[in-house]
C-alpha cells in the first residue's frame, strides 16, 4: 500500500458528510500502488504523473472520478457520465460505506484498468471546438466587436469550448445575449471562463 500524503489529510479530516466513505476509498485506492496529491481541493491519485482517479463528495452521493472512465470497458454498468457534456470523466457513485466494501474488488479491477489505459497511452477522443453549437448571438458578437474573433480564436480549445457551452445553455435569447455581453471583456483579455 502506498503511504498517505499528510497535504492531503486536511480534506479527510474536514469532510461533514462521507468521512467514512471517504477513508474507506482512500485506503483502497491507496492499496493499487497510486500516489496520492492534492488537487482541485481533492484527493486525487496518480500514476507516474498521470491523473487516474479522484475522490469528491456531494450531497446525495460521493464518488470516485476516473479521469479517462470513458475509455474503461465497465463491465459492471457502474461508471455514470455527470452530464452530457463530460468527455472523458465518468464516475462510480455511492451513499454508504458498506456498499463500498462490498464493491472493493470490483472497484480496485477499475482502477488497475485505469491504470492500463493510461500505460497504454490512450487518450479520449474529444469533440472539436467546431462541433458545439455556437449561439447565434455570440456570431453576431463577434462580427459587431473588433478584435473579438481573433481573442477568442486565440484561446486554448478548452477554454473556447467552455465559453460556448456556458453561452448555449440558456432557453432564451435574452440570457445568452447577457450571458455573451459579462464575457466579452474576459475573452478579450484572454482569459477562460474560470480565470481570474
Amino acid at each position: 500500500m502506498n503511504s498517505m500524503n499528510p497535504k492531503v489529510n486536511f480534506f479527510f479530516n474536514k469532510a461533514e458528510k462521507w468521512q467514512a466513505e471517504f477513508e474507506k476509498l482512500r485506503v483502497i485506492i491507496l492499496d493499487c500502488g497510486l500516489t496520492e496529491e492534492l488537487k482541485w481541493g481533492v484527493p486525487c491519485y496518480t500514476f507516474q504523473n498521470s491523473n487516474i482517479v479522484l475522490i469528491h463528495g456531494f450531497k446525495e452521493y460521493c464518488a470516485l472520478l476516473f479521469h479517462k472512465g470513458a475509455l474503461l470497458k465497465d463491465p459492471n454498468g457502474m461508471l455514470i457520465q455527470q452530464t452530457q457534456n463530460v468527455q472523458s470523466a465518468r464516475q462510480i457513485r455511492f451513499t454508504s460505506v458498506q456498499e463500498i466494501v462490498e464493491m472493493e474488488a470490483i472497484l480496485k479491477a477499475y482502477i488497475f484498468e485505469a491504470v492500463e489505459v493510461e500505460k497504454s497511452g490512450l487518450q479520449v477522443d474529444f469533440k472539436k471546438t467546431t462541433e458545439f453549437n455556437m449561439p447565434e448571438e455570440f456570431i453576431n458578437k463577434l462580427e459587431e466587436v473588433p478584435g473579438l474573433q481573433d481573442a477568442f480564436e486565440a484561446l486554448t480549445p478548452g477554454r473556447q469550448r467552455g465559453y460556448l457551452l456556458h453561452f448555449s445553455a440558456p432557453k432564451q435569447a435574452k440570457t445568452r445575449e447577457a450571458r455573451i455581453e459579462k464575457c466579452i471583456q474576459q475573452i478579450l483579455n484572454g482569459k477562460g471562463l474560470d480565470d481570474q
